[in-house]
């Protein structure tokens, strides 16, 4: 596959935003977002159906796309942000002109819902896209000034970002105990998992798999589990990193369960590659910026993930 990298991004360059998923539940939200992005000296448009709500989606599917379309199709447009997640950027996949995608490549920031785009983009056109910070949970707000560095750092510079420390949790008997290196893909567990089956699945094989999850109790983390594990993801890949899995516990105190570290230890435990947790990223205050697409390695002496190369040319 030959592997896309957008550009990267510039001071007064222009950003887009679009709103693929979920529309904002406070709509006020978006101005104070758009005002800290036009505030550090970039530009920004919006999509003209940004706002717009049907039902749990923001605007019907044929909205949601046209606004992904004319994004990637303006030419002055050099970086596209995605307004929040939710629900929804699953459905346009079989609408989505990929071919435009190819020929445009540029940056693209989300996580949680946005992981469909992200895979879906990797798979059809070998784009490298960011799991970063959305406009309304993170840029609306105060947002974290280390989620701000790493984040504007890691899209507008060729250099490689720093190495993230990560904690090392099963593999510790491999032949090679230095690491295992390969190119990041994954994203929001059950999205990934949505996607099993489709043509717009990545290529796993060699590669490394980053999961996160948010508000799924631990019988629905090993339901998700055990359908990577019965397509032979595991076999596939030559490492894995979980992120953030924010309150993924059993609600109901008279009903039996796991725990969630019980489930990742039925799952992962007996694997022969290394397992990585407490990667910064995903729902939280603190997220460490990435591009999916890039290499990596697993460094199990120092407990660090190494970017072996930037996201952006």
């Amino acid at each position: 596959m030959n592997i896309i990298k957008p550009n990267k991004l510039k001071n007064g360059d222009l950003i887009g935003i679009i709103s693929p998923a979920s529309s904002p539940e406070d709509l006020s939200l978006i101005e104070s977002g758009i005002s800290y992005i036009d505030n550090l000296g970039y530009s920004t448009t919006m999509g003209k159906n940004v706002g717009k709500v049907r039902g749990y989606l923001a605007g019907t599917d044929e909205e949601r796309v046209a606004d992904l379309h004319q994004m990637f199709s303006d030419k002055n447009v050099r970086a596209i942000f995605c307004l929040r997640g939710g629900y929804g950027a699953v459905r346009l996949l079989d609408k989505i002109d990929y071919k435009l995608i190819k020929n445009n490549p540029k940056i693209l920031v989300g996580f949680s819902e946005i992981t469909a785009l992200q895979m879906a983009f990797f798979r059809k056109a070998g784009l490298v896209t960011f799991g970063g910070p959305m406009v309304i949970p993170n840029f609306s707000r105060n947002i974290s000034p280390f989620t701000e560095e790493n984040f504007w750092e890691t899209i507008s510079s060729v250099k490689k970002r720093k190495p993230v420390e990560a904690k090392f949790l099963f593999g510790r008997n491999l032949k090679n105990p230095s690491g295992v290196s390969g190119r990041i893909l994954g994203g929001n567990l059950a999205v990934l998992t949505s996607l099993i089956g489709s043509k717009y699945f990545p290529d796993l094989k060699e590669s490394i798999l980053f999961l996160e999850e948010i508000s799924e109790p631990p019988y629905k983390i090993d339901r998700m589990l055990n359908q990577l594990k019965l397509n032979n993801v595991f076999k596939k890949v030559k490492g894995i990193i979980l992120g953030s899995f924010i309150d993924c516990t059993e609600k109901d105190i008279n009903k039996k369960t796991l725990t969630l570290e019980q489930v990742i230890e039925d799952y992962f435990g007996k694997l022969n590659i290394p397992v990585f947790h407490s990667f910064p990223h995903g729902h939280i205050n603190d997220l460490v910026t990435f591009p999916f697409g890039v290499k990596v390695k697993l460094n199990l002496r120092s407990e660090k993930i190494e970017f072996l190369e930037s996201g952006v040319r």
